[in-house]
């Protein structure tokens, strides 16, 4: 029996008119009312002869980040990949006049 890799979690999510496809090594549910917590962001590696300017530019975006906090409503997707994916940002087409559904917030 082998033993498994710790598993690799795409997620996609939408911010400031964009799509992120990021990945990470760990997600739960924060304890902050309405958050999915995203640790450990996984880049690829430098040993490459291509360097991807759109990884570049996450990868600096999100350095010294120990954690994201992403609003639950804001997520599109995740998965749990085999393989490491190159993570990105594109447009989110389509979108400009959509706003998310507002969530009443708890009473205490």
């Amino acid at each position: 029996m082998t033993k498994r890799e710790a598993p690799i979690y795409k997620v996609i999510f939408l911010n400031q008119g964009q799509v992120f496809e990021m990945y990470a090594k760990q997600i739960y549910q924060s304890d902050l009312w309405g958050f999915l917590e995203v640790e450990e962001f996984v880049f690829g590696e430098r040993t490459q002869l291509v360097v991807d300017p759109g990884e570049e530019k996450l990868k600096a975006q999100f350095e010294g980040v120990v954690r994201s906090f992403v609003p639950m409503h804001s997520i599109v997707r995740i998965d749990e990949v085999e393989r490491l994916g190159t993570p990105k940002i594109t447009e989110a087409r389509g979108m400009s006049n959509v706003m998310p559904f507002p969530m009443p917030m708890p009473d205490k």
